[in-house]
């Protein structure tokens, strides 16, 4: 995935500093290095995650919400979200996070937009800390409750003067804007349908006043234009565009129903779509216009959405999701899964505002995937399109920054098991209250 998509086989790669120092054959070894031996593997760049609500982690396949379209999802989900706690948020943070990084994931960004209980933005980043991924945390926000018009519950909405003011204290604390930054903070207020029109604007206005990247929902299914419609006079993308949400430092999830109009101004402005094709799938609302985006121009990723509304968080999956649904929509060359996994890697990663990762490169970042093709889901694979025509699904191991995340197919900073049976517990206590 470098820029003239070279493939090499038989190559090494050195990595000094949290970067990659050099790439090819027969590479001399420095002395006390450690070698990983991959041989009989794929090696890719670490995959990207553009869109994710990790605390859904805890809320996966609850009954009420698994047949429902999007806004009938969210209101069976919301009663139970906003009985979470920092405790919940921060174990279901760990939890995504390890499972994005045994699917090869290595940068993800988060959109949490709910703060029920205390909860903060740092549950959240400490989480990333202790797995070991490169963060993007975004400051999301609701504020207009039911009593409003709005679809979220009183409970779960915030002042927008409250909602500014904690933007500009965790953009503060915690935002690294440097190359090779672990953590970088956007803002984030939740959809069109959730805040209001000046808080996007102040949003966008105080986001450009700090340096940094701007995240919200769009366009996401029929209901989603029907209220902009019936609400704004005018369709998602260009209401998007009146408050100032569209640039190179903006990128919206989803975009299932933008129509040529709005895809071409996007790909004018550099907007950034987030592209979540499991969730799409899963709540029926539609095939994105994948392939007319790319055509156009407009810079895409993939996400692969909360866990509660895909429910699985495999950004591998994502990509040949994405490969398949383009087919199934535009006919079988559509996309090909060279075309899926530079969507997943550098495609990403540009949208992010991080050209230093996303590629297997001299001089970016050491966040690089390897993929055993000795598997039995790779056995009599003929050419790497089988990594998502196929696939092990699994990555074997993921380096982040130069450090093992996972080894031999096992996330290496935390005691998985015990995590996982926190998370049962506690998913069990909210059943039960």
């Amino acid at each position: 995935m470098d820029d003239a998509r070279r493939e090499i086989a038989d190559a090494d790669i050195l990595i000094e500093a949290g970067r990659i120092a050099a790439l090819g054959p027969d590479l001399p070894v420095p002395e006390g290095a450690e070698v990983v031996d991959a041989t009989g593997c794929l090696v890719t760049p670490g995959l990207v995650n553009t869109h994710h609500h990790l605390f859904q982690t805890l809320t996966r396949a609850v009954p009420a919400g698994q047949d429902a379209p999007l806004f009938g999802w969210l209101g069976a989900l919301y009663p139970i979200w906003s009985r979470l706690t920092p405790d919940h948020i921060f174990t279901s943070a760990q939890i995504g996070l390890a499972e994005l990084a045994l699917s090869g994931c290595s940068l993800s960004s988060d959109h949490l937009y709910l703060y029920p209980n205390g909860t903060r933005l740092e549950d959240t980043i400490e989480a990333a800390r202790e797995i070991g991924l490169r963060f993007h945390p975004t400051r999301g926000a609701m504020s207009i409750g039911q009593s409003a018009g709005g679809l979220p519950p009183d409970a779960l909405v915030e002042r927008e003067a409250d909602i500014l003011k904690d933007c500009i204290r965790v953009i503060d604390a915690f935002h690294d804007p440097a190359e090779g930054s672990m953590c970088r903070v956007g803002v984030a207020p939740c959809s069109p349908f959730s805040v209001s029109r000046e808080l996007m604007r102040d949003a966008a206005v105080l986001a450009r006043d700090k340096g940094v990247m701007m995240h919200t929902h769009l366009a996401e299914n029929d209901e989603d234009v029907a209220y902009s419609l019936a609400t704004f006079g005018c369709r998602p993308g260009e209401y998007a565009q009146s408050v100032g949400w569209v640039g190179r430092d903006v990128w919206h999830a989803h975009c299932v129903k933008l129509d040529p109009a709005e895809i071409d101004l996007f790909a004018s402005t550099g907007t950034g779509v987030a592209h979540c094709p499991c969730s799409n799938c899963r709540l029926g609302s539609g095939i994105a216009p994948v392939r007319a985006m790319r055509d156009a121009g407009v810079p895409l990723g993939l996400g692969v959405d909360g866990s509660a509304s895909n429910d699985a968080g495999s950004l591998v999956a994502e990509a040949r999701q994405a490969m398949l649904l383009q087919r199934v929509a535009r006919g079988a060359d559509a996309m090909s899964a060279r075309e899926a996994l530079e969507i997943a890697t550098r495609g990403g990663a540009d949208i992010l505002g991080r050209p230093d990762c996303g590629r297997l490169e001299v001089g970016k970042r050491a966040d690089i995937a390897l993929w055993d093709t000795r598997t039995v889901q790779m056995a009599g694979s003929w050419d790497i399109a089988s990594i998502l025509l196929a696939g092990p699904g699994v990555v074997r191991d993921l380096f982040v920054e130069g450090r093992g995340v996972v080894r031999d197919g096992q996330v290496t900073g935390v005691d998985l098991a015990t995590l996982a049976a926190r998370q049962r517990a506690y998913a069990k206590a909210l059943m039960d209250t």
